[in-house]
């Protein structure tokens, strides 16, 4: 596998054509696209070119208005961290919401829909170039359990994100019942270790996974499906989330249903129960 920087990008701002910007800075020889290549673009510049600058001059009110589940809050010396659930179906901390590299009273949203961001850009691309490309619109988190922080894939079209290896066997002969490795969050960190977070450098290829390259089908109407499902298919349904809320919040809510739960057991046994419950 090889991953390189595809440098040139220069500065985006709304309106702008991503994929005639991304095929200009791989005119050279060095960086010219090849069949089967995937590109890892920072979903910064896609937020950009969509228009999703926008002016806040309070930070915080722009995270609330994006925000459709609040996952944990915590206090510290220099103010206040929340990690949500934004309007993508992402868990994130501040919603996703970027205040740097922007000016001065405007913060930074996530596309709209990553998904379809990636698919528009790869059909444009592939389009343009007549090969077989991959596109990951990357952002960067931070993970339960693990310091720092890493870049994961919000959007993709025309790649696996997943790669099924349930019913295959390890070298020991043994069969494989609940490995499915996340490819796409894979390429987005490996990128990111090329593409770096002061350099500059909002897009890398990764060449020599082909194999994870998939087709675009148009399916009901203008607008390309990719059959790999996009990102999306990477968040974890809420059924089987084992860790839907921070120890402190789930902790209250536990605290909030066993009190409502008590109250409605002492009303349901009559007044001389209820008022022995109240002490």
């Amino acid at each position: 596998m090889h991953v390189f920087v595809l440098a040139g990008i220069g500065e985006v701002r709304a309106g702008d054509d991503l994929a005639a910007l991304i095929l200009a800075a791989a005119e050279s020889p060095v960086a010219r696209l090849a069949d089967g290549d995937i590109l890892a673009v920072t979903s910064k510049i896609v937020s950009k070119a969509e228009g999703r600058q926008v002016a806040a001059t309070d930070r915080e009110q722009a995270i609330t208005d994006e925000t459709v589940r609040v996952v944990a809050t915590r206090v510290y010396p220099g103010g206040v961290t929340r990690i949500v659930e934004n309007r993508q179906g992402l868990v994130m901390a501040a919603a996703g919401v970027d205040a740097s590299n922007t000016p001065d009273g405007t913060v930074l949203l996530l596309p709209v829909d990553p998904d379809a961001s990636a698919r528009a850009l790869c059909t444009a691309l592939r389009a343009r170039t007549g090969l077989r490309l991959g596109v990951l619109i990357t952002d960067t988190v931070g993970r339960p359990w693990r310091e720092g922080q890493t870049d994961i894939a919000i959007g993709a079209a025309g790649v696996a994100v997943l790669d099924d290896l349930r019913g295959t066997t390890d070298a020991s002969g043994r069969q494989l019942d609940v490995t499915v490795a996340a490819v796409a969050d894979e390429i987005a960190g490996a990128a990111d270790l090329v593409k770096g977070k002061t350099s500059g450098n909002p897009l890398a290829v990764v060449r020599g996974l082909g194999r994870l390259v998939e087709a675009l089908q148009l399916q009901q109407g203008p607008a390309p499906q990719d059959a790999a499902g996009g990102a999306s298919a990477l968040l974890r349904p809420s059924e089987t989330d084992m860790f839907r809320l921070g120890t402190a919040e789930a902790v209250a809510e536990g605290y909030a249903a066993g009190y409502a739960a008590g109250i409605a057991a002492a009303r349901a046994a009559g007044p001389v129960a209820e008022r022995s419950g109240r002490g």
